[in-house]
């Protein structure tokens, strides 16, 4: 049996692309729709969470949560460089406002993953003036929502940024083997991430602050060990390294990277493979916490863990082998906070569409009916007792 320690903050997370539905001024929207896009399928309504949102936090309610991150839609708040909507910002008002009678802490992302079709057309994440219009959008959100913020996370995985949409073209701009590109969005996200920390801790509420990055856990075949530094240094440790002076650290983790002489390695045989095309590995959050702390030494969470699988069967021993795991980094004295699972909903997961189903609850596609999974239930006796059984 494995405790977590009293006040350990259990949570699962959503994005509001992936669940709200008819985000229609975002890059994300034109990227699904567009002749040449890479996505399976658009989102459409998604889970219809902009309006459905209080069932989804009853739901969290019973299964015992104490926290729920989601994020706020940027495209929607400012549509526009000089407009802002007072009715989208009164309606994440509600959001928080909602989760607190319910006895939840919200912790809000102010970036994941999409951007009002305007910033997207001056250069997106590649054009460094757009770390500066990010932190004014920060500064204006949270001048209204910061006094009920539990949280906040500034951006969202900025490492996949770059990644998907200047060297592997699966996200906007849809850009391949563009390493210019690649490292303009970066140096502008690391940019953006610093600003954004200083603009939300300038306006009211009293909250920490921190980013969320994705990562590994590593791996190198002898005599790789110089090769992987380099790999996980460019993909992960730019960014670790500026957080650490922030309040926290988001660790989000699905699977390892293995790397030899010649580069990423693909599956070790007989390790079993996800449906997203990486392996099975419920070690990775454990993995890198470890690094991450090693780096930073600020507190983490677990931001972000889980597995997409239509198995919930194989998700209830992805959780219990990671959580696991989690535990033993507590007991070896790593300063862990909390766990975030990925996701509450099966929503819509960017150029896989639907077909992914990383949730604890389903969601009918055409009713939007909601089931809660075994899974979630099995989850809730952990968060409620605090321990794996």
């Amino acid at each position: 049996m494995m405790s977590f320690p009293d006040g350990f903050l259990w949570g699962t997370a959503t994005a509001a692309h992936q669940v709200e539905g008819g985000n229609s001024n975002n890059d994300w929207w034109a990227w699904e729709h567009a002749d040449h896009t890479r996505c399976e399928e658009p989102s459409g309504d998604a889970c219809d969470q902009y309006w459905r949102y209080p069932e989804d936090l009853d739901i969290l309610v019973e299964l015992g949560f104490g926290a729920y991150r989601f994020s706020l839609e940027w495209s929607r708040i400012q549509p526009e460089p000089n407009e802002w909507s007072t009715a989208q910002l009164d309606h994440y008002s509600r959001m928080l406002d909602a989760c607190h009678e319910r006895g939840l802490m919200p912790v809000v992302t102010f970036h994941h993953f999409t951007n009002p079709r305007w910033m997207a057309a001056d250069g997106g994440w590649a054009n460094p003036v757009n770390a500066d219009r990010f932190a004014d959008f920060c500064a204006h959100a949270v001048g209204v929502l910061g006094d009920r913020i539990g949280m906040a996370c500034t951006i969202n995985e900025p490492n996949i940024l770059p990644l998907m949409g200047w060297l592997w073209g699966l996200f906007p701009p849809g850009i391949e083997q563009d390493l210019d590109g690649y490292q303009k969005a970066t140096h502008t996200l690391i940019d953006a991430h610093a600003k954004a920390a200083a603009a939300i801790k300038a306006g009211p509420g009293d909250f920490p602050v921190g980013l969320t990055v994705s990562m590994n856990d590593w791996i190198a075949m002898p005599g790789a060990e110089e090769q992987l530094e380099q790999y996980r240094h460019a993909h992960e440790d730019v960014y670790l390294e500026t957080c650490r002076g922030d309040d926290f650290l988001g660790v989000q983790a699905y699977t390892r990277g293995r790397v030899d002489e010649k580069g990423m390695m693909g599956h070790e045989d007989g390790v079993e493979v996800l449906p997203m095309g990486y392996e099975y590995w419920p070690n990775a959050a454990a993995g890198a916490l470890r690094h991450a702390i090693d780096v930073t030494g600020i507190p983490v969470y677990v931001t972000e863990n889980g597995i997409g699988t239509d198995d919930d069967e194989q998700r209830i021993r992805f959780l219990r082998d990671s959580l696991t795991q989690v535990a033993a980094c507590i007991d070896e004295g790593l300063d862990v906070r909390g766990f975030f699972h990925w996701s509450l909903l099966d929503n819509f997961e960017w150029a896989f569409g639907y077909r992914m189903r990383f949730g604890i609850v389903a969601v009918d596609r055409t009713t939007q009916v909601r089931t809660i999974k075994p899974s979630a239930r099995w989850l809730s006796e952990v968060v409620n007792t605090n321990r794996i059984a």
